[in-house]
This record gives structure tokens, sequence and C-alpha cells, in this order.
């Protein structure tokens, strides 16, 4: 069935709008493609996108791609964050800040598939998309594709290597200073920290959150203890054994400052097993926010939040600008979620610091 007006097979055409607005072709063309300048009365437009949604006219990207260059669209291309179980709000920021400016994000999830990510970004670069964004699911240095040099692009949830493209990523030196100095701020001295992984590695976040923790230390006055620093697995079973560890020793921390919520969940346990209390007799902070797990462990979970959702919305806001800074990385503060994890040592007046 056709609608009243069209041919049937192509659709309804600028013709059949003009027709049905009473106005002519050109002016139907000035009004949906948004002609900056155009003369055309506010009761003209309103006629015109009337008699389009009646008619159910759509434009035509393709002629506009060919006749602006760039399509209404930004690419989005990253390793495992849409089926990450947290990481997937990287996505949920930048596609809400293209979709205000008009545009639709192509996204591509390739599973850390190299030959998937190549193709992947030959078809976006040949559909004309405004820019690319090159994510990741967690905070790394990554070899950004050369072809990405051919259009904007920006780095997210990671560094790029080479210097030649702008990056946003999380501050961890900072998440690691807020996270220990809220237990020192609670009256703790023996502060441990289960890393979710080896320095050696060179992770930044591994790297940062262990630079963030012997600041806050040392600007406490606490000498940094070697003992009390672990590299963890970032998993719970690596959690569970490092917080074994580090009460096993003849002077056990009375709060521990875990890489991760996954690590802090592992921790939970192995406090639990030896009859210890979180917060009562050890104080917990954890890193990620990760809402399926931290909100829900009992106590709650204070942790640090990444900040992915301003983190998306930020590198489409480079990619509109058309023009991010090459080698620039913008850190973004990681808030406290502080929920009822943590409270003064045993030795000390027991007040809990944080809210529901």
């Amino acid at each position: 069935m056709t609608r009243p007006g069209t041919s049937g097979k192509s659709g309804p055409t600028m013709h059949h709008v003009a027709a049905a607005a009473g106005v002519s072709q050109a002016t139907v063309s000035l009004v949906l493609n948004d002609v900056g300048g155009a003369r055309v009365s506010e009761e003209t437009r309103r006629r015109v996108h009337q008699a389009a949604k009646e008619l159910g006219y759509r434009t035509n990207a393709h002629a506009k791609v060919l006749r602006e260059g760039v399509a209404e669209m930004i690419g989005f291309v990253g390793d495992h964050v849409a089926t990450a179980p947290f990481a997937g709000k990287i996505i949920e920021g930048a596609q809400a800040r293209a979709w205000e400016a008009g545009m639709l994000l192509l996204t591509v999830n390739t599973g850390g598939d190299r030959g998937l990510e190549a193709a992947s970004l030959e078809a976006m670069l040949s559909h004309k998309v405004a820019g690319v964004v090159y994510a990741s699911m967690y905070h790394r240095t990554v070899d950004v594709p050369d072809v990405l040099g051919e259009l904007p692009a920006v780095v997210l949830n990671a560094q790029d290597r080479s210097g030649a493209f702008a990056s946003i990523a999380p501050s961890e030196v900072l998440g690691g200073y807020t996270a220990t100095r809220t237990l020192i701020r609670a009256g703790h001295r023996r502060v441990g920290f289960i890393n979710i992984g080896a320095v050696e590695d060179g992770l930044p976040a591994v790297v940062g959150r262990l630079e963030g923790y012997r600041k806050a230390l040392a600007e406490a006055g606490i000498a940094y203890d070697g003992g009390l620093h672990l590299a963890g697995d970032g998993d719970e079973a690596g959690g569970y054994r490092r917080t074994l560890e580090l009460m096993a020793g003849d002077r056990p921390p009375t709060a521990i400052f875990c890489g991760n919520d996954r690590t802090a969940w592992g921790a939970y346990q192995a406090l639990a097993s030896k009859g210890l209390a979180v917060p009562d007799d050890v104080s917990v902070v954890g890193f990620d926010n990760q809402e399926s797990l931290a909100p829900h462990l009992r106590p709650g979970l204070t942790t640090l939040e990444l900040p992915f959702i301003d983190m998306g919305r930020r590198a489409v806001e480079l990619i509109l600008a058309g023009t991010p800074t090459p080698g620039h990385t913008e850190l973004f503060e990681c808030p406290l979620v502080e929920r009822h994890s943590v409270a003064a040592p045993p030795h000390l007046p027991n007040q809990r610091t944080g809210t529901a």
C-alpha cells in the first residue's frame, strides 16, 4: 500500500513534499537540509516538516555525504567494551552525546580481533564518518592503526603509544590517592594495598594507583611498607589469596585498598574466613564501582567510580570539535562512592565514614 501522492516503489520525493506543503522544491531542500541563512519563515518550515512527516519522506543520506563530504555518523571501535560488565557505559555516554548533535554512533566490538578491527575501520572511512573513537575495555597503552590519521580520532580509556592522537583516560594516580586517603582519614595507619597486576608490566592503572597510594601515605607521614603492597590478579580468587597473605603477617593491616571491586569481593570472603568483620575489624575500599557487585556486598563497598559516561561524552565532543590535540591526554577524576565498608580502626572510637 502506497502513501497518498507518492509513486509507490521509490517512496515520496521532495517533489511530493513540495506539492503537499504548497511550496517549491527548492524551499523543501533548504528546509530539510537546514541550510544556514535561508530566508524561510517559521510557518513555511512547519508546513514542510509536517508534510514530510505525513508522507514518510526520508532525506537521502548518501546524497548528503556526496554533497558535504561527511556522514552524520561517528565511528566507535572497541575491543571488548560492549561486552564488559561495566565498560559499556563508555558507549552509553558517547552515543548520548552523538545523538544530541544529531548524529549516530556506528559501533563495532572487535573482541580484540585485529583483522576485524582493520576491516571495520576501512568500512567506516568508506562511509565517510565524521571521526572515530578508538576505545579499550581497560586503561592501557595501545598502538593505534595509522589509518586513523586520515580523520579526527580520539583514543578512549587508553593512551596512544605514538603520541599522534588525543587520549582520554581515568586519573589513576588521583584515584589511588583518594582511596588511600579515605582510609587514612578514618584513622588507619596500617593500610594494605592489593594491586591488579605487577608494576613491571607497566599498565597505567597498576602504576598510577600505586603512585597515588604512596603519595597519600607520604602526605600523612606514614612510611611505605613493601610488605603491605601485593601484586594481585584483578579477580576474586587473587583478592582472597592476597588478603590471607596480608592478614598472616606479624602486623596485619587494619585497612585494605583493593585495586578493583572483584579483588575487594575476594578480600571480604578471606576476612570472613578468619572470623573478621568488615568494617569493624578491617576496612576495605575498592575501585571501579561495578554496579553488579559493589552495592550488593554486605556491607556495601566504598569504592572509586570509573567515569565512563563522562569520558565517552567527552571523546565525542572532541570529534565534533574536529581538532583533537595530538599527544594530549585528558585525565578524568574518579569520584569516591561512599557506602559502609570503612570505619575507624578497632582501637579507635568506631565512627564510620560513608553513607548508604
